[in-house]
C-alpha cells in the first residue's frame, strides 16, 4: 500500500511538473510580435533606399525593450519607438497613448529644417497656437523647454538607440516642437537680430475641435472662387458640400482649390468625387507601385489610376491649386492629380509624406501599424514627395 501511494504521488508530482513546465515553455503573443516587428517593417516598407544600408534594423536599445516586452502596452510602445527610428512622418502605429509625440503634420503647426548650425521655421500653420503668439517663417528655433534644439534633437535620436549624428535632425525637431499630446509646449525663438523670446504653446491635441464646415467658398478681388477645404479630405459630407458649391458657380468661373490646411490627408474617393468635375473622360492623375509585391514573388507591380467624369457634374473654367507644408498624403495626392488633368499648382513644397499607408495587423496580437507600403508618382513618373509647384506670384503671395 506504501509504494502504491508513494507511485501515485510519484506521478502526480510528474504531471505536475510536466504542466509547469509545459506553461513555462508557452510563448507571449505580445513578445513574439515584439519579436516580428522589424522584419515586418523590413518587408512591407515601400522606402528602404531611406535607410542606413538600405535594410531597416531595430538599434540594440529597442531590441533589449523587445525583449522585455509582456502586454500589448508594451508592444504598442515599443511599435511607436521603432517606427520614429524610419524618420518618416507617414508611419505610425494604429493606437497610441496619452503621452504619446503627436502625429505631425496633421498635429503640429511649425515646420522647422535644419540650416547649417541651426534650426529655422521654414512654414507657420495659418491660425495656429504658433501664429497666434506671434511665430514666424524665418524666426529660428532656439530651445524647446530650455532646451538647446541640437541637444534635444541629439537626446530624442539617443533615446531610440540611434548614433549621434545618424538620425534626422529635422524630423526630430517637428516632432520635438509638435510636443507630446499631454501637455503644453514651450519654444524659445529669434526672430533676426532681435533677442530670444519664449513662447507657451498649448498642444494641438488640448484644443477643442472646432465645429467647422468641410470647406468655404470666398471671392478673390480678381472674381475667382475660392474653394477652401478644412482638412476635410476624408470626411463623408465634403462630397456634397463640394457638389452644392460648384453647382452654384457660374459656368467657366475661375476656381481655386485651397489645400493648405489638409494636413491630414484623407481618402481617393473624396479626391476622385472633387477631380471628376474637371474631366470629361476617363483621364491618368497619378502612379501606385507595390514593391512588397516584388519582394514577395520577384515580378514587379505597378499601375495607372484613372479619375473618371461625374454625370451632370462638369466645370469647365481654369483651375488654380494653392498648397504648401500643411498640404499632406491625399492633399499631395489631390494636387498632384489635378495637375495631371490640367490645373495649375502654387505655392511651397507640400508635406512630402512618402507613398499610401497599409494597416499592417502584427499576426499574434493584432495590434496595428501604419506603414508607407505603396509608392506614389505623379504621371509623368515624378515621385509625389519630389514634386514641385510653381511659386506664388508677388503680386497674390498671401
Amino acid at each position: 500500500m506504501l509504494k502504491l501511494r508513494l507511485c501515485c504521488l510519484a506521478l502526480t508530482l510528474g504531471a505536475l511538473a510536466l504542466s509547469a513546465s509545459g506553461a513555462l515553455g508557452q510563448t507571449n503573443p505580445y513578445q513574439e510580435d515584439a519579436r516580428a516587428l522589424p522584419g515586418i517593417i523590413a518587408e512591407t516598407y515601400a522606402y528602404p533606399e531611406r535607410l542606413a544600408g538600405g535594410e531597416y534594423r531595430l538599434p540594440s536599445r529597442l531590441q533589449a525593450e523587445a525583449e522585455a516586452v509582456r502586454d500589448e502596452d508594451g508592444l504598442i510602445r515599443l511599435a511607436e519607438r521603432a517606427l520614429m527610428v524610419l524618420a518618416d512622418h507617414h508611419a505610425i502605429t494604429g493606437a497610441s497613448f496619452s503621452n504619446s509625440w503627436a502625429v505631425f503634420p496633421s498635429y503640429g503647426d511649425l515646420w522647422i529644417e535644419r540650416r547649417g548650425a541651426g534650426y529655422r521655421i521654414e512654414q507657420v500653420r495659418a491660425g495656429s497656437p504658433a501664429e497666434q503668439a506671434g511665430v514666424q517663417a524665418g524666426d529660428e528655433l532656439i530651445a524647446i523647454a530650455g532646451t538647446p534644439v541640437q541637444a534635444a534633437v541629439d537626446a530624442f535620436w539617443t533615446d531610440l538607440g540611434v548614433a549621434p549624428g545618424e538620425g534626422d535632425a529635422g524630423y526630430a525637431a517637428r516632432v520635438l516642437a509638435a510636443g507630446r499630446r499631454d501637455r503644453p509646449r514651450q519654444l524659445t525663438v529669434k526672430a533676426g537680430g532681435r533677442s530670444p523670446r519664449t513662447v507657451e504653446l498649448p498642444n494641438l491635441y488640448a484644443l477643442k475641435h472646432r465645429d467647422m464646415p468641410p470647406l468655404s467658398v470666398t471671392e478673390d478681388a480678381r472674381g475667382a472662387a475660392i474653394i477652401r477645404f478644412h482638412d476635410s479630405l476624408g470626411r463623408d459630407d465634403t462630397i456634397p458640400a463640394f457638389d452644392a458649391a460648384m453647382a452654384a458657380l457660374t459656368p467657366g468661373k475661375p476656381i481655386i482649390l485651397d489645400l493648405t490646411d489638409t494636413a491630414s490627408g484623407g481618402n481617393t474617393t473624396v479626391a476622385r468625387a472633387v477631380m471628376g468635375w474637371f474631366v470629361t473622360q476617363p483621364t491618368a492623375y497619378q502612379i501606385h507601385n507595390l514593391p512588397v509585391e516584388e519582394r514577395e514573388t520577384g515580378i514587379a507591380r505597378q499601375w495607372i489610376e484613372q479619375v473618371l467624369p461625374r454625370a451632370g457634374k462638369h466645370h469647365a473654367g481654369p483651375v488654380l491649386v494653392r498648397v504648401s507644408r500643411w498640404t499632406g498624403s491625399m492633399g499631395e495626392g489631390l494636387a498632384i492629380g489635378l495637375h495631371a488633368i490640367g490645373a495649375r499648382v502654387q505655392g511651397s513644397r507640400m508635406a512630402g509624406l512618402l507613398g499610401a499607408i497599409y494597416d499592417h495587423a502584427l499576426p499574434k496580437s493584432g495590434v496595428i501599424i501604419k506603414l508607407p507600403t505603396e509608392r506614389l508618382y505623379a504621371v509623368d513618373g515624378t515621385p509625389r514627395e519630389a514634386f514641385q509647384p510653381e511659386p506664388v506670384p508677388m503680386d497674390t503671395a498671401r
